[in-house]
């Protein structure tokens, strides 16, 4: 059983940064690759990133490769999803999830875990 708590969202402007971190509880963080979604109004849940338990492999979604970095620290049980030059499109709940078997992969349905969301609001 891991238990997953977003932290760090908020408003910010246009070309703005956040970082959002997402806190695991549970000894076997460290066995979990992990992702992170989000879900704009009206709008289905889509990929953000993801990290293999490791750290050592990373995949993002098209829209914020360059932009937005994925990272993990297994000593503190802690996922973290760097945000920079935020835009209004970036508006969106986000959630992080863990999946046992992935690294980090793309497609939500084989994540075992989910977080409650945080919101990030960019404004223009």
């Amino acid at each position: 059983q891991v238990q997953l708590a977003e932290s760090g969202g908020g408003s910010v402007q246009a070309g703005g940064s956040l970082r959002l971190s997402c806190a695991a509880s549970g000894r076997t963080f460290s066995t979990y690759a992990m992702g992170w979604f989000r879900q704009a109004p009206g709008k289905e849940r889509e990929f953000v990133a993801g990290i293999s338990w490791s750290g050592s492999s990373t995949n993002y979604a098209d829209s914020v490769k360059g932009r937005f970095t994925i990272s993990r620290d297994n000593n503190k049980n802690t996922v973290y999803l760097q945000m920079n030059s935020l835009k209004p499109e970036d508006t969106a709940v986000y959630y992080c999830a863990a999946d046992l078997w992935g690294g980090g992969r793309s497609d939500e349905r084989p994540y075992d875990y989910w977080g409650q969301g945080t919101q990030v609001t960019v404004s223009s």
